[in-house]
């Protein structure tokens, strides 16, 4: 068997220390082959820094994926374009840094990791339909196994796209909204699903931001500069368990750290 655990959006610099203090035991504890994580947000500000992707990576993450946040750092772009393993959502741009899959290995079988950003109320990118259809027919044979991180605002366009792809990718995982979603599902094809992954980050704000300061920014509609919030960090994702290439089963967690 392989389990992957898939972790939402990472929130803010105190919780990926913490993450990268804790991931190894919970691997072993949980028996994990690999770990992807969205890590859009993992940095102070939103974004992410060089710093804080070496952290999560050094801290157990294999695969960082990313969505509409990743160009807060300039100081990211370089890494985007060295590294294997930190992505940019695929349907960017080409002549953007970075790149927007991976294929790792994991326990002998090749892992297709894929980042893709959603269209329904955010950025007018290319269709990501299109997009994951060409990843597929550019790298057929050359993975074994594949995990497609959607991050996008629409509930619809998440599982719209995981319906399309049934059968063809073993999981879509969705990301962005911070809120862990309860409709984790085997669809017909045998493709895992998950509307939203939820966050991994402290519980006692909004979305992993103080609270008062959201309310004002709702109240005032003038801007405010966003804090981390406090309170116990909880990591929110899900495990993906294959037979081989087969997918067996996805099950929602939701982890103290």
């Amino acid at each position: 068997m392989i389990r992957i655990l898939t972790i939402g959006d990472v929130v803010g610099e105190h919780t990926t220390t913490r993450l990268s203090e804790c991931l190894w035991n919970l691997r072993s504890k949980l028996k994990i082959d690999t770990v992807i994580a969205n890590g859009e947000n993992a940095s102070s500000g939103n974004g992410l820094s060089p710093k804080d992707a070496k952290t999560l990576l050094m801290g157990g993450v294999d695969v960082i994926t990313s969505g509409n946040h990743i160009w807060k750092k300039n100081d990211l772009r370089e890494m985007l374009d060295e590294s294997d393993v930190l992505l940019r959502p695929a349907n960017y741009p080409s002549a953007n840094p970075g790149k927007g899959y991976t294929i790792t290995d994991v326990t002998g079988y090749r892992l297709l990791t894929v980042s893709l950003l959603g269209t329904v109320y955010m950025e007018p990118l290319s269709c990501p339909f299109e997009t994951l259809e060409k990843i597929l027919d550019r790298e057929h044979g050359s993975y074994d196994i594949s995990v497609v991180d959607f991050h996008a605002e629409a509930t619809s366009e998440k599982m719209a796209l995981a319906y399309e792809f049934d059968g063809r990718v073993n999981a879509v995982v969705g990301t962005h909204t911070h809120v862990q979603t309860a409709d984790e599902k085997l669809l017909p094809g045998g493709t895992a699903f998950i509307t939203d992954l939820g966050m991994c980050g402290p519980d006692g704000g909004i979305l992993g931001v103080r609270k008062d300061e959201v309310i004002r920014k709702l109240r005032t509609r003038l801007p405010v500069r966003f804090a981390p919030a406090e309170g116990d960090i909880y990591l929110c994702g899900a495990i993906i368990t294959l037979d081989g290439t087969r997918t067996v089963s996805i099950e929602r967690i939701r982890e103290k750290i």
